[in-house]
């Protein structure tokens, strides 16, 4: 058996990423829980209790003030009663999803399975189901490496809304039920945080060792393939020089729990943590984690891009990713060393709804055709060419608009060239092949065999006139 991780850095940053992520490019996450009981979107729990907001207003307004109807309440209303993981994750595994992950548990306190340390969760209160563990043994059944996230981290400052009270109208100063000392298990005892501006991780020592319980708890629990923190390494918010590096210990911590279950399990380490400071002392331990955005090249070190295809949360007034917005953006992450995990919404009875199915089953009939220019790939010495690139300013995710010169490149025994966008001449000149890589055939994924020329490096290729998808496609170029 390999040698057992230490709490460090020295010792972590040894980590090597496993194979399974770095040929699996695509997995699907539900991001899920109680906050979609609404179906208003993300932080409902929170913004509840910050009058003003639009999630304030609706709770208002749909279920009562937050001092006679708070989030504690609102828990109960979520049943999952049309859950059913298994078909979930059939359509998941068709759509090209070769890991799962689920979420364990919001910046909201409640947890999606049973723990000696929150009475507040999903075996006890409202859906009355292990929420992870169903999730797992579907993973399992399609052998997907089944990952969690955990959000508790940022839990004790975001939750601190709950000690306040409305500053105006009929409830002007009318505490909150988060004051309730009955429920200070669930909404924390962080009044020091009631006025504090924007803090994510907090420096209470005895949240902290709660923290790390609760996680320890997690892993030992379910063994995950994948662990996520909504944020830095906790309790640090952006690692740097004049940084305490003590505040880095329970996650330390916590990682070499994760890792050393995973070797003990399996004889090597499987497990990755991902987590989302830029600073390499930090993301070396694991896997650097960039939500909704990514990397403008091809770095060493794989990385993973979180999304969703609308709000976190199921909202009814989100507008959602068109299926070709999804496919160019993995394209994209892929060509450049990086995964992407894309959170599917569900709405609170457990279910999809009828514009996801339909987005999953065109990823099918894409992933069809175009799977093996994905899975199992390696970045080539240029990531694409072309005039076009993605916005990399954090949280936009905007649709590009490619043109016929812009191409994705991936490699595995091939070199595939992502079209991604149709030539109106139905002619792809592709001009970053060096005049050594000399090509020997080249092949439309679901086509077959077309007509190409090269010169001085430069490869010509000629598209039969009807494309196998309707989305971004695919030559397979053998050298």
């Amino acid at each position: 058996m390999p040698e057992l991780f230490s709490p460090t850095f020295e010792s972590l940053q040894k980590f090597r990423c496993p194979a399974w992520l770095a040929d699996a490019k695509f997995g699907i996450w539900s991001h899920w829980g109680p906050q979609s009981v609404p179906m208003c979107g993300d932080w409902y729990a929170r913004n509840i209790y910050i009058q003003g907001t639009e999630q304030y207003n609706d709770h208002l307004r749909r279920y009562g003030h937050p001092s006679k109807f708070g989030y504690k309440d609102l828990v109960k209303l979520w049943k999952a009663e049309a859950f059913d993981p298994d078909a979930l994750m059939e359509k998941y595994w068709k759509a090209g999803a070769r890991y799962f992950v689920a979420q364990a548990m919001h910046h909201d306190n409640f947890f999606n399975f049973p723990s000696e340390h929150n009475r507040f969760n999903s075996t006890k209160i409202g859906p009355m189901k292990d929420i992870c563990g169903m999730w797992k043994r579907a993973a399992d059944n399609f052998k997907l490496p089944f990952g969690l996230t955990e959000h508790l981290g940022a839990s004790f400052w975001w939750w601190a809304a709950n000690k306040g009270s409305d500053k105006t109208g009929p409830y002007a100063g009318v505490l909150y039920d988060g004051n309730d000392p009955e429920y200070k298990d669930f909404y924390f005892e962080n009044s020091e945080h009631k006025e504090s501006g924007w803090e994510w991780y907090t420096a209470n020592a005895k949240f902290h060792a709660h923290w790390l319980a609760v996680i320890k708890e997690l892993i030992d629990l379910y063994t995950p393939d994948l662990l996520y923190s909504d944020g830095g390494l906790p309790f640090i918010n952006r690692l740097d020089d004049s940084s305490d590096l003590s505040l880095c210990k329970p996650g330390l911590e916590a990682v070499a729990h994760l890792y050393n279950k995973s070797i003990e399990k399996h004889g090597e380490n499987r497990a990755v943590y991902t987590q989302k400071d830029h600073n390499p002392l930090v993301y070396k331990i694991g896997v650097l984690d960039i939500e909704k955005s990514q990397l403008p090249g091809i770095p060493e070190d794989l990385w993973q891009t979180d999304t969703c295809v609308g709000n976190w949360f199921y909202d009814s007034r989100a507008t959602f990713k068109k299926p070709g917005h999804v496919i160019e953006m993995l394209i994209d992450i892929v060509s450049k060393n990086g995964v992407m995990l894309l959170n599917i919404l569900q709405k609170p009875d457990g279910s999809i709804d009828d514009e996801t199915d339909w987005l999953l089953e065109e990823l099918a009939g894409w992933h069809e055709i175009c799977q093996e220019a994905i899975h199992g790939t390696r970045p080539w010495r240029v990531f694409g060419e072309g005039p076009s690139s993605v916005a990399i300013d954090g949280f936009t995710e905007k649709e590009v608009g490619w043109t016929d010169s812009d191409y994705r490149f991936t490699l595995s025994e091939k070199l595939y060239a992502f079209v991604m966008k149709k030539p109106e001449s139905g002619v792809c000149v592709i001009k970053s092949l060096a005049e050594q890589d000399k090509v020997k055939a080249v092949e439309l994924l679901g086509a077959g065999p077309v007509e190409w020329s090269q010169s001085f490096g430069a490869l010509t290729v000629r598209l039969p006139q009807k494309l196998p998808t309707a989305y971004a496609n695919c030559l397979a170029i053998t050298l």
